[in-house]
């Protein structure tokens, strides 16, 4: 019963993959069209709405916090909603899809060695190994087999943005895994959506969303609800979930899955060449994440 559990919830981390692998194409359009404090708080406006019915339909309804629960929300949206999706759509202006999801592939890396610095969650060779594995196949695949591209060029302030995705989203992982302790993945979710929303609030005012809301065109406004449906409302949900029932450590390894989601969405949505990297790297990063996640007999 433990087992299929558990088979549930790595199904749930590959489909998030793919999704958050999908924001990055939609982040794109988002970036070129509108400011980035005004489409993320669209996006988390949206996707509040969303998470507030599903938690009455799958909770009974939307739990009052405590003072403390409160204190852990707030920061939750501070670091998974407000400072990352504003670092993600800046970025997104200057950097492409490919060299910011390359960035954001070193989540796991991060969280798994703050999860044993912070959670004292024993890492062994074997998920070292994985982990290894499963992230040089994510470089391999963004710089289409040649390595040495990583080292090259200047990095420039839209790298930095993504960079700071990095930083948001191990303090998400690590901050939500304290608050799961009290309320349900899904109550987290929730409310560090509607409090990180919030915080967009003013930002997104003075970028003046007023004035321009009325000539986004479809595309963007597309592209905002898939943001917040599928990248945010069963995403944050699905990926809470593997943190609870797997550690941060071993979900976090799925996020290697995203830059070549990403890669594979472009071919079919924006008709990009696929190549031999790609093979190879979705190699690695598969073969990465079952011997990360495999248990001894």
């Amino acid at each position: 019963m433990k087992q299929d559990l558990h088979v549930v919830i790595y199904v749930k981390l590959i489909l998030t993959a793919v999704f958050w692998g999908g924001t990055f194409i939609a982040g794109r359009v988002i970036a070129s069209q509108i400011g980035p404090f005004s489409g993320s708080f669209l996006r988390f406006a949206l996707a509040s709405g969303f998470l507030v019915l599903l938690c009455i339909k799958m909770e009974g309804g939307l739990p009052r916090l405590k003072v403390h629960q409160i204190v852990t929300a707030f920061f939750l949206g501070i670091t998974g909603v407000f400072a990352y999706n504003a670092f993600f759509l800046s970025g997104l202006q200057t950097v492409s899809a490919s060299r910011a999801s390359i960035i954001i592939a070193n989540n796991p890396v991060f969280l798994a060695i703050c999860s044993a610095l912070f959670f004292r969650e024993h890492l062994d060779l074997k998920q070292i190994i994985g982990i290894c594995l499963s992230l040089f196949g994510a470089i391999f695949v963004i710089t289409r087999g040649e390595l040495s591209l990583i080292f090259q060029g200047a990095i420039g302030i839209g790298e930095l943005y993504i960079f700071g995705c990095v930083a948001s989203w191990v303090a998400y992982s690590l901050i939500g895994k304290l608050m799961m302790h009290d309320i349900s993945p899904m109550v987290a979710v929730t409310y560090s959506s509607i409090f990180g929303g919030l915080c967009l609030m003013p930002p997104a005012y003075f970028e003046g969303i007023t004035n321009q809301i009325n000539s986004y065109q479809a595309l963007t406004w597309v592209c905002i609800a898939y943001l917040a449906f599928f990248g945010t409302t069963l995403g944050f949900t699905w990926f809470y979930q593997g943190i609870k029932a797997i550690g941060p450590a071993r979900s976090g390894v799925f996020i290697n899955l995203v830059p070549v989601s990403a890669i594979v969405l472009a071919f079919l949505i924006l008709g990009e060449k696929l190549d031999h990297s790609l093979i190879i790297g979705t190699i690695c990063v598969s073969v990465g994440i079952f011997i990360a996640n495999r248990k001894k007999t």
